[in-house]
């Protein structure tokens, strides 16, 4: 065993069977509460936004950043908090990161200007950071085999339920607290259940919450080699990396020269690796150890998640795009129209979990294609109501079928991409696929966007939207191809022994 590897197996925070069965239920709760919020704050401020930006006044290019700022934020702690989390527990850097994000939360719904607002949004993109690595990590070390999927179902049903809450619980406390105390609302409300989750946290997380680090030979080790191990420079390096390729998508409508940050990206992405390779041959554990990429699930598994997110987070914008700009709804109305499809995609979550270990990679397969048949369907909807005035709520319906599908592809894919994934590093690598999950949001919403608003200004808005989903439909047929040549080569690669013997 090399001397990066026994870092590495030092660092485990108990067995891979975890807590006992009944106790590990018990933590999967907590860990689902708060995700549960975070995720239901990302898509109320979502309806919140043109609240926000009356109540304070606030310019086109500052509201950007209340999303923004939080995106990245976010993008930029995950890699770290997961490595940090792997090496000296996870369960105290989960309540860590929920005392920020809510800290956060609170500032934010005290806001006087628009500037406390983004700076608030900021802390919650770090606490959220902290966090959500965690969730991923926790659950690949409390929870093994079928158990494991079953967890991930639950982890998908949370997600959409938050994703179907999100949207119409907004518009409700918009018009209960009217323009000026609405919007602060939509940020209070992470306290309370913040302040729950961080109480169970301390009453349910087996202890140590946090640990020092022991070298193979089970001595503590002091600040300097603990800090040493987090790999500070390569923290530092893909950081930049994250920002310097999330920036210009973020503010893709500011000055034309922020878009030569993506070969910078791209330049010091080169750096960081050859740094990580650097790392593990002088005796220290990576970041992140380069060898998980030559797990071939794990890999095709991370490409799935990044083009997965570059269209599903579009799909919903087109939502409230076409409702509200092209067929004038209330931004209520927009937001009760995925209700159904969260719904379903909470369910369909559920029983993939339960399936997940029977069908595999099959059950993406499937998920995948049923979405792109459902938005070919929306496109039919679209394209007939403009014609001959049919309704538009029939999309309901055809939106329906392609958030169940999402269902069938999030919690099975993820629990898939971390199957062979050693649990010393569980938390990292939960936190990559959570990264390119932000870097395909963000080039996703910025390319979709971009296309909808050209083929709109050429045409009309039904035009765009449909300009739209079609591009969705494209990125998700390279996802498709992906999906499918997993599911044909089936069995591990061979490469799995190396990395876990």
């Amino acid at each position: 065993m090399t001397p990066s590897k026994k870092l590495a197996a030092n660092s485990s925070e108990c067995t891979a069977d975890g807590p006992q069965s009944s106790h590990r239920w018990r933590v999967l709760a907590v860990l689902l509460t708060g995700i549960f919020m975070a995720l239901m704050a990302v898509s109320i401020v979502n309806v919140a936004l043109p609240s926000i930006q009356y109540g304070l006044q606030a310019r086109d290019a500052d509201i950007q950043w209340v999303l923004s700022g939080f995106a990245l934020s976010f993008g930029v702690v995950l890699v770290v908090a997961g490595r940090a989390g792997d090496l000296l527990g996870r369960g105290g850097l989960y309540i860590l990161g929920m005392y920020i994000y809510t800290a956060g939360a609170f500032l934010a719904g005290l806001s006087s200007n628009v500037e406390v607002l983004n700076a608030a949004r900021f802390i919650m993109g770090v606490g959220a950071g902290l966090f959500s690595p965690q969730g991923a990590g926790m659950i690949q070390q409390y929870f093994s085999g079928k158990e494991r999927e079953i967890a991930f179902g639950y982890f998908g049903t949370a997600v959409g339920i938050a994703v179907a809450i999100g949207p119409p619980l907004g518009g409700f406390l918009i018009r209960l607290g009217g323009a000026e105390l609405g919007w602060r609302l939509t940020m209070l409300v992470n306290v309370p259940v913040g302040l729950l989750t961080i109480f169970l946290g301390f009453l349910l997380f087996p202890r140590p919450y946090l640990r020092r680090l022991r070298n193979n030979k089970g001595e503590a080790v002091g600040a300097f080699r603990t800090v040493k191990a987090l790999d500070p420079i390569g923290a530092l390096l893909l950081g930049l990396v994250v920002v310097t390729l999330m920036l210009p998508f973020l503010e893709s409508e500011a000055a034309t020269w922020i878009w030569a940050l993506l070969p910078v990206s791209a330049a010091l992405l080169f750096v960081w690796i050859r740094w990580e390779k650097y790392v593990k041959t002088t005796g220290t554990a990576p970041m992140i150890d380069l060898e998980i990429f030559s797990l071939r699930g794990f890999r095709n598994g991370a490409v799935i998640a990044t083009l997965w997110f570059f269209g599903t987070t579009s799909i919903w914008v087109l939502v409230a795009q076409y409702f509200q700009n092209a067929l004038g709804h209330s931004p209520l109305v927009s937001g009760l129209i995925g209700l159904p499809a969260a719904i379903l995609s909470a369910f369909a979550s559920n029983w993939a979990g339960h399936h997940v270990d029977a069908y595999g990679r099959k059950i993406v397969v499937g998920g995948i294609a049923i979405t792109m048949v459902g938005l070919l369907l929306t496109i039919g909807v679209i394209a007939l109501n403009d014609a001959y005035g049919v309704s538009e709520f029939w999309s309901i319906l055809t939106l329906s079928l392609a958030g169940a599908a999402g269902g069938l592809v999030i919690s099975p894919n993820q629990a898939l991409s971390l199957r062979h994934v050693p649990i010393t590093y569980a938390g990292t690598a939960g936190a990559v696929l959570q990264t390119g999950q932000r870097i395909g949001t963000s080039v996703g919403l910025t390319i979709i966007l971009a296309v909808t608003f050209a083929v709109k200004d050429s045409y009309r808005w039904q035009l765009g939207i449909i300009a739209g989903y079609a591009t969705i439909i494209v990125v998700f047929l390279l996802c498709f191809a992906v999906a499918m040549k997993d599911a044909k080569l089936g069995t591990p690669s061979a490469k799995l022994k190396k990395l876990t013997d």
